[in-house]
Formats: C-alpha cells, sequence, structure tokens
C-alpha cells in the first residue's frame, strides 16, 4: 500500500511538472530554439475573406470590401509571406455605381485570363469581372442567375467551369455568357451556423469541397469533404474541423475567429492557407477592432489523404514553418505628402464618390474636401481613408479650415460602420474651436471644446495598446495637447456589428447643406507605435 501511494505520489508530481512545463496538453510544446520564419497576420488590418491563385512562380490574392470603394484589392506576392497591394477588381466608378456591398470573393487563373467571382449583396446578386493582368484593369461585371452569397469559380481538367455558392448549390458555367446550367445541392455542411465560403480543389483522383462554418466569431471554423465526383455525393472529413479556434489547440491564442480560407499549391509542391482571424484588444470580454486579418498557415496534404493545417489546425502570430524563399518588398513612406496624381491604393471611400468634392492637387501637395450636405453614416459622405492595421498607432495629419458657416465642420475621424470618432474643427459665432464627438449608435458625447488661434491645427489620434483612442492637436508642430480619451471597445465589431474594421480618415460635411468652405489637408501621417 505504502508503495502504491509513492507511485501514485510520484506520478501526480511528474502530472504537475508537465503541467507547468506545458500547460495545454492538446498543443505541443514550443521550441524555445526554432526559428521565427514569419508572422501573422500576413496581410494586417480590415482584410478579410482571403481567395488566392498562383501563375507560374507568382501569386495573387484578394479579400472582401463590403461597402467601401475602390472594392476587392489585389495583393501580390512572390513567397505568400510578403504582399504587395497592385490594384483593385472595381476600381471605376461605372463598373458598379450605386448600392455597392460586395461580400466574400474568390481569384481564379485559367486560359490566361484571371477572374474574381464576388455578390454585391445590395443589388444584382452575384456576378464575376476578368482581367488579363491582375493590376487592371477589369471588365464590367457580368452578372450570373445563382442564388446566395460566397460564390466559388472551378474549372476542371475538361475545360469546364462551375460555381458554387454558400448554400453548397452547384451549377456548370458559361464562362463566356455567364449563362448558368442546373443547379444541384452537392453537400450539407457538417451542421454548424452560418455554412459560407466554398471551394473546390481536385487532387488525386478527388474533388475536396472546402468551407467555412460556425459564425464568423469565436466559433468559426474550417471544414472539408470529398468526392469522386464532381456532384457528389461528397463524404465528411473524419477529422472535421481543420482549422479552428474554438477548440483547445486556439484557446487563449492572440488570433481568434479563424475561417473563411483558401489553399494554394506552391510552385515547390507546398501546400498553404490563407484564412482570417482576428486579433483582440486588451480586456474582456474580447473585442476586436482592426476586423479580420489575412494569415498564412503550412498545409500537409499526403496522396490520396485530408489536409492537415498547420499540425493541429490553428494559427500562430509566431510561425517557425520553412517557407519559400523570402522576397520582401519595399516599405511604404509614413507620410502622404499628396503629390502624386491620384490616392495610393489604400485609401478607400464610403461608396462610390462624388469626384468632385474630392481635389488632389499634385503640384500643391494639398487634398482638399468639399463638404456634402450628408454626414458620415449617410449616401456618398465627403470622407477618405484607410484601415488601421495595428493596434498600437499614430495618425496624424495638418488641416487648413476657415468656415463659411455654424454648420461647417471638418477633422480627422475614426469609423466603423457609421459609427465615428471625430476630431473636428467647428464655429460658433466668431469663435472657432476644436471638439472631439464620440457617436456610437444613437449616443454621441461631445468634449469641452478648445479655442483655437488662427491658422493651421495638426491632429492626431493614436493608442498605445488598442484599448483607448487618445485625441490630441498641436498648433506649433510639436506640442501636442491632448483633449480627450475613448475607450475604443465602442468601436469594436462586438459592438457597432458588420464585418469590417476602424478606419482612420479625412472628412468634411456641411451638416444637412453643402459646404462653402474647403477643408485643406497639407500631408496625413500613419505610422505603428512600437
Amino acid at each position: 500500500m505504502k508503495r502504491v501511494l509513492i507511485l501514485f505520489l510520484l506520478s501526480l508530481k511528474v502530472g504537475l511538472y508537465a503541467q507547468q512545463v506545458n500547460p495545454n496538453p492538446w498543443v505541443q510544446a514550443p521550441d524555445p530554439n526554432a526559428k521565427i520564419t514569419y508572422t501573422n497576420p500576413i496581410i494586417s488590418g480590415f482584410y478579410s475573406d482571403p481567395s488566392v491563385c498562383r501563375v507560374g512562380e507568382d501569386y495573387y490574392l484578394v479579400t472582401s470590401t463590403f461597402e467601401y470603394f475602390p472594392g476587392v484589392p489585389v495583393f501580390h506576392s512572390k513567397d505568400l509571406v510578403n504582399w504587395e497591394q497592385i490594384g483593385h477588381v472595381i476600381h471605376r466608378r461605372d463598373q458598379i455605381p450605386n448600392n455597392l456591398n460586395t461580400f466574400a470573393a474568390t481569384i481564379r487563373y485559367n486560359e490566361g485570363i484571371f477572374y474574381m467571382i464576388t455578390t454585391n449583396i445590395s443589388e444584382g446578386g452575384n456576378f464575376y469581372m476578368t482581367a488579363t493582368d491582375p493590376a487592371g484593369p477589369w471588365s464590367d461585371p457580368i452578372w450570373i442567375d445563382m442564388p446566395e452569397i460566397d460564390p466559388d469559380l472551378f474549372f476542371d481538367d475538361d475545360g469546364k467551369a462551375y460555381v458554387t455558392t454558400s448554400t453548397f448549390e452547384m451549377a456548370e458555367l458559361n464562362i463566356k455568357t455567364g449563362k448558368v446550367g442546373e443547379r444541384k445541392k452537392i453537400w450539407n455542411s457538417t451542421g454548424g451556423r452560418y455554412p459560407e465560403a466554398p471551394h473546390i480543389y481536385k487532387k488525386d483522383g478527388f474533388y475536396y469541397l472546402m468551407a467555412a462554418e460556425g459564425g464568423t466569431e469565436e466559433a468559426h471554423m474550417v471544414t472539408i469533404a470529398r468526392s469522386h465526383n464532381i456532384w457528389g455525393p461528397y463524404i465528411d472529413n473524419p477529422a472535421n474541423p481543420i482549422a479552428a479556434h474554438a477548440r483547445i489547440p486556439g484557446m487563449g491564442k492572440p488570433i481568434q475567429g479563424i475561417g473563411h480560407a483558401d489553399m494554394i499549391q506552391a510552385h515547390d509542391d507546398s501546400w498553404w492557407m490563407v484564412i482570417h482571424g482576428y486579433r483582440s484588444i486588451a480586456g474582456y470580454p474580447p473585442h476586436h477592432t482592426l476586423g479580420r486579418e489575412t494569415n498564412l498557415v503550412p498545409v500537409e496534404w499526403p496522396k490520396g489523404g485530408w489536409p492537415v493545417v498547420n499540425g493541429n489546425g490553428s494559427v500562430d502570430i509566431e510561425m517557425t514553418s520553412p517557407t519559400l524563399p523570402l522576397k520582401p518588398f519595399n516599405a511604404k513612406p509614413t507620410r502622404v505628402e499628396f503629390k502624386e496624381p491620384e490616392l495610393g491604393f489604400e485609401w478607400n471611400y464610403k461608396g462610390v464618390p462624388k469626384a468632385q468634392n474630392f481635389i488632389l492637387n499634385a503640384e500643391n501637395g494639398t487634398l482638399t474636401l468639399k463638404g456634402s450636405a450628408s454626414r458620415i453614416g449617410e449616401s456618398k459622405p465627403t470622407y477618405v481613408a484607410r484601415r488601421l492595421t495595428d493596434i498600437a498607432f499614430s495618425a496624424t495629419t495638418r488641416l487648413n479650415f476657415e468656415h463659411k458657416s455654424d454648420n461647417e465642420e471638418a477633422g480627422l475621424v475614426l469609423e466603423n460602420n457609421n459609427s465615428h470618432f471625430d476630431l473636428m474643427i467647428k464655429r460658433k459665432g466668431r469663435k472657432r474651436y476644436l471638439v472631439v464627438r464620440l457617436q456610437f449608435g444613437q449616443t454621441i458625447y461631445e468634449s469641452k471644446e478648445v479655442s483655437l488661434g488662427p491658422g493651421s491645427v495638426d491632429l492626431r489620434i493614436e493608442s498605445s495598446n488598442g484599448s483607448d483612442f487618445i485625441f490630441s492637436y498641436s498648433q506649433n508642430g510639436s506640442d501636442f495637447k491632448i483633449i480627450e480619451t475613448a475607450d475604443a471597445k465602442f468601436l469594436s465589431t462586438e459592438t457597432v456589428g458588420w464585418f469590417t474594421g476602424v478606419y482612420v480618415g479625412l472628412y468634411a460635411t456641411g451638416n444637412g447643406s453643402t459646404s462653402k468652405a474647403e477643408a485643406v489637408y497639407d500631408w496625413f501621417e500613419y505610422k505603428k507605435n512600437d
């Protein structure tokens, strides 16, 4: 009996030690000597629902944009880790002039032509566009009679093309005309809520149908099934889900909500998955402000078998897997001087903008905004912005704005799903002042008014840890004075809803009537804070 007790105590001690060394028995203990080869996300900020294709040794990726214009950004890479934006698919105002709101997209390449297929949920439904150069120009939309969202485009070896949507109905598609054949439901998913994001791959005599389930929050996951016939029946992978953080291996990881993935075979025959997920800011319950970001994980896919994602279906920030030879791009300048004929690809508008309200003067190095009657959250506001791409950041601009009437305002803004935090210049009689306005839903708060002297004003919004936004200003270009601090969770997706992320940008409005004054911005600077 004494011997049994001693053995029990020894086993208990060993077990406690093992938990201290590796407290999660479902996850392999990290190797302290392993070299970090790359970090996730590979594309930071609201770049969700990634889809990828390969042409030779070049890779092209698109993400969703919802109500923002230009729509569906196109990225290029030589190594799947480093990406550079080369354009947009929806880049002309006349492609979808009204009611722009595109969901997830798929990009594919076939016989010299690039195809992007997506859904405009506000009007028209599913469509695809084509280009011979992924940087553009892209064609007008070719609308197809196919219900639901997240269409996938698959080209089979016999030249036939197929389209599949979120209900897993599939139809043959005449890729020249857009005519859709008879629809057939080919799979029922594994039973997770909100099934979406179908993609079909052909490998080793099987057709593999991959999807996302669980909803695009913490229960998000990637599942897969396969068949010898493209029309089915599809048999579920017994190890589903193949990627998920709603299980123990993903518990406590900085990236959560992983799902909506696409896979690609690299030119060295290795397999990879691009998959979105979000990084939460400090505090509990968790909130995220940057939106769903694009990540990269390796895939082991044995012949005749099932794909295994990163060993245990999880996504880490620090990755140690071997990569293709890395070919990084040159870093972009942090300051935009407005001395180019067009704004960079990182800039977006809310909907298709009124061009006359945005004047870029490359000779003078200024961006002039003419405030419309619309406010942010209303139709076609005078508002141009870029995504927040870092939890800790600093955004600063210099604004020259002399009001003509009290209703006019302009400034620097954070915005997510029409809720917004504004650092703005206003006027009351002859008094020009600065104020911070926080608007989320029907709730509006305004800070104390700060009187301004004549001349330009430097406006800054920053965060050191993601949990707060700090609003400050300067009139001498160096001494910034804090006006207000706001809790970042009130602009998080958990608070304001929808599928996007926080943008930071420039705006002007006449608050119900067209502004007579012009808001002139000299420069804009965005930096990641250490």
